[in-house]
């Protein structure tokens, strides 16, 4: 069974009203999914550089000039965290709305703003209320995310540097920072929040994928 592409493009319109009701519903982060996130992408950056056999020399003048490998270095840390800052990578989430809890927070389009794209692709009038251009800015979820990310490094770099020379090596930062001195313990549920638990719906996408209609599947 063939739908015409007019009538394809209101079935769309509807489903698109119905994400914009839904993704109007803003969560704001909570503490424990900024320290997830942001500890994990310091933790990615370091491991970035992790295998450098670079050697800095300290030390300025008449100073007894010091070798340090860079592996071991502050500087190491300070790239790390500001050259560029650590949570800019949190811009380059999503809020995926097939998810729950903090694996809402992904990178990538969330498989509904993928299949609007991929119908958008194919002719498809597509209409969010916003313009095209502006589908894959940062959410509200997600630049309070990157924001509430910069305060948490300001308010503890410390501790991370604590982390980085004192306690490396036999702690992950996340445990280390969330769940020693950021978070209390009734809020670590996030934590342990793994992508591959089964807690992800996508009955959206794949109704957009193809429409169920009197018993008929009809693929786009």
């Amino acid at each position: 069974m063939n739908f015409s592409k007019h009538y394809l493009s209101i079935l769309i319109s509807l489903f698109s009203s119905l994400l914009i009701c839904q993704t109007a519903k803003v969560i704001p982060p909570t503490m424990c999914e900024v320290c997830k996130y942001m500890t994990l992408e310091l933790q990615n950056k370091l491991a970035e550089t992790g295998k450098s056999k670079a050697v800095l020399e300290t030390g300025h003048g008449l100073d007894k000039k010091k070798k340090i490998q860079y592996q071991y270095s502050e500087l190491r840390l300070t790239e790390a965290l500001h050259e560029p800052h650590v949570c800019d990578r949190l811009l380059k989430y999503n809020i995926h709305h097939e998810k729950k809890g903090s694996l809402r927070y992904a990178k990538g389009r969330s498989e509904t703003m993928q299949t609007l794209h991929g119908l958008r692709m194919k002719g498809v009038k597509v209409d969010l209320g916003i313009p095209e251009d502006l589908w894959d800015t940062p959410s509200v979820e997600v630049s309070d995310l990157h924001r509430k990310c910069i305060r948490l490094v300001e308010d503890h770099e410390d501790d991370i540097e604590d982390w980085y020379f004192n306690h490396q090596a036999d702690k992950e930062l996340q445990e280390y920072l969330c769940k020693d001195i950021v978070l209390l313990a009734k809020e670590f549920d996030c934590l342990s929040e793994k992508e591959s638990d089964k807690n992800t719906d996508n009955t959206d996408a794949k109704n957009l994928k193809g429409e169920i209609t009197g018993g008929t599947k009809v693929e786009l």
